[in-house]
């Protein structure tokens, strides 16, 4: 299961003063490697608001033993209709992360069927760049 919560960021405050408008944020992810093509999901746009809150829950259906063998990706993005989109940051969870997100996929791996939250600072690359798709 994955759950977005609430974000706030100096991230979004930036984009406002870049864009001189707020932000409209979406949070996409993929559970990789994702040769089919079918493990993204996306949550609804919040729009217009620095501290957008996200109560969503997404579930794959996926066995123990390939799971340890996989990342989740989560980027957040300013929504942009019709034009491109602008990347905020990103964070992988799984066996090739480090620090805190290796840990927690690590502690989720150990719990399973328990939820096991932790907050992450997103980086501003593109999370798994190195990962086949």
């Amino acid at each position: 299961m994955v759950k977005s919560q609430r974000y706030v960021s100096m991230v979004m405050r930036q984009i406002v003063g870049f864009h001189g408008e707020e932000p409209e944020i979406v949070f996409p992810w993929y559970l990789k490697p994702d040769l089919q093509k079918k493990s993204k999901h996306k949550t609804s746009v919040i729009k217009k608001t620095l501290n957008p809150e996200f109560n969503e829950e997404f579930f794959y259906e996926i066995s123990f033993s390939d799971l340890t063998s996989k990342t989740l990706e989560v980027t957040v993005w300013d929504y942009d209709l019709g034009k491109s989109n602008d990347f905020i940051g990103g964070v992988s969870l799984g066996c090739h992360s480090q620090g805190d997100s290796l840990q927690h996929w690590v502690d989720c791996l150990k719990n399973k069927g328990t939820k096991v939250e932790r907050w992450h600072t997103l980086t501003n690359q593109l999370p798994g760049s190195t990962l086949q798709d």
